[in-house]
């Protein structure tokens, strides 16, 4: 979402990198998630998510694949540049002679062949994933000039979901923070937002005055260009880990206690639409690949960390949610999961630690949401780009960046139902990031490259699902999916 874990030219180990992965794909869906469990049941939400988990896993490897395409077809252009400069330098060829060696060797002589500059002596493995190829350069490589342009609008309607999320979540819990009754007794108390925070002003007031707080403090990032630091993001992911363990812990302990308040139904079709969607967004991490694989060092076994990593992941989410469906009531299961501990002693009894899982979101989502809004920024600069064209100082300045900011800020003012903007964001803009870009990368990549390096040509980064069964099973997942979901919200609204 954010754009690169670290710079070109930072190499980290595979394990690195699955630490890494494994901090990207854990984020606020996370939190959203044990309301989304209790409301589907426990055994459709096991079933359901078990399933997303893996076509998550199988979209992850057609990625890496297609990367692995990428960085072949570029080394690809850049011999045929070569052969051309030394066709034009040479002065015993005819021009009908540098044709043939400009363009009609490439499709006889196997790439495979060319030696890579300052190897180990071997031939070189043109599908090593070397340069960071990000998605949109992907898309411009693969597809054609309406595939790019639905790409790009596919990931700026998700990032503007994502900031309208961050935009809604850190106001959320300011104000459950500052509104909230911490005394001992109010853990089985639901507020509602005409409920009085200060005096007369009301909880929703109180949300929108922390809401325009935050919009002026982080807004005007956007205007300029930001990058996360090495040790924030060590600080963020120290914080993430010590507040999704202790909340697990305390709810592990009040379940074996057998004080646990929860009752979940087994099944609840009603509530699948969301859970799908809260599932989608809460294992995404396709359109940030290029910067998590491409600094590993060694990627001989990468497949085998990302197959590790989405287990573990899946473990996770499970016992994060399971707990809390068991813990808590489902009535009282707070969009924000973190909330449930601030307002509740039976569960935690130490005001210090209320405070810290209270604002835990503050901290790390507070950090996001700038590199989020420049990354969106950049997307729709590059949406509108023309080769050889400038903008005005006032387009690019001022306007790029209000269009930018404005609309996940209003919608942020309009509702701050976390679960729906999650679950509408998973399963729509979420859909086509997660589902039809990757399948539609890895379709089209194989398509492009057969006929340059022939079908002996093996990429050793291909995804294990290699058929092209997968990718017309993911496609159709995706459309049955968004069919689904948009059924089940019109019949909702009647």
């Amino acid at each position: 979402m954010a754009g690169g874990i670290t710079e070109t030219g930072e190499p980290y180990s595979a394990f690195v990198g699955l630490i890494y992965m494994f901090n990207l794909i854990v984020g606020t869906g996370a939190l959203t998630m044990p309301k989304a469990f209790a409301t589907a049941g426990w055994v459709v939400s096991i079933a359901l998510i078990s399933f997303l988990g893996f076509m998550s896993y199988m979209t992850t490897t057609f990625v890496i694949e297609a990367m692995a395409a990428a960085n072949a077809q570029l080394r690809w252009k850049r011999r045929e540049l070569e052969e051309t400069d030394e066709s034009d330098s040479t002065s015993d060829y005819s021009d009908d002679e540098v044709i043939t060696r400009g363009r009609a060797e490439p499709e006889t002589k196997p790439i495979l062949s060319i030696q890579r500059s300052g190897g180990h002596g071997g031939q070189a493995d043109h599908f090593d994933i070397v340069e960071r190829v990000e998605m949109g350069q992907m898309a411009s490589m693969f597809f054609n000039k309406v595939g790019v342009n639905m790409f790009y609008i596919c990931l700026i309607v998700y990032l503007y979901g994502d900031l309208a999320i961050y935009a809604a979540a850190v106001p959320i819990s300011l104000m459950e923070v500052a509104c909230g009754n911490h005394s001992c007794s109010s853990g089985s108390v639901k507020y509602s937002d005409t409920d009085p925070c200060w005096g007369p002003v009301t909880r929703k007031d109180a949300y929108r005055v922390f809401l325009a707080a935050f919009t002026v403090c982080l807004g005007p990032f956007t205007f300029f260009n930001a990058q996360k630091t090495k040790y924030l993001q060590i600080l963020t992911s120290v914080m993430r880990w010590i507040a999704f363990t202790m909340m697990i812990i305390l709810a592990l302990i009040r379940i074996g206690k057998d004080s646990g308040a929860g009752h979940p139904p087994v099944a609840s079709l009603s509530g699948v639409p969301n859970l799908f969607g809260v599932c989608v967004y809460s294992f995404m991490c396709q359109h940030s690949l290029p910067s998590l694989i491409t600094p590993i060092s060694n990627k001989k076994r990468v497949g085998s960390f990302v197959l590790a990593d989405y287990v573990l992941i899946l473990g996770f989410y499970s016992l994060l949610s399971f707990t809390a469906i068991f813990c808590f009531d489902s009535s009282l299961l707070h969009d924000m999961y973190t909330l449930n501990f601030t307002d509740n002693c039976q569960v935690l009894d130490i005001r210090f630690l209320r405070y810290f899982l209270g604002l835990f979101p503050v901290f790390t989502i507070s950090t996001n949401f700038p590199i989020i809004a420049v990354t969106l920024r950049n997307n729709w600069k590059t949406l509108f780009h023309r080769e050889g064209g400038t903008y005005p100082w006032v387009v690019d300045r001022i306007v790029f960046p209000l269009i930018t900011l404005v609309p996940p800020v209003v919608v942020a003012f309009c509702t701050h139902n976390l679960e729906s903007l999650v679950g509408i964001t998973g399963a729509y803009a979420g859909t086509g990031i997660q589902y039809i870009i990757p399948a539609c990368l890895v379709y089209f990549s194989r398509r492009h490259l057969e006929p340059v390096m022939g079908r002996d040509a093996v990429n050793k980064h291909r995804s294990p699902f290699r058929h092209a069964f997968w990718v017309w099973f993911v496609l159709v997942w995706a459309a049955s999916c968004l069919m689904f979901v948009t059924a089940n919200i019109i019949l909702t609204d009647r």
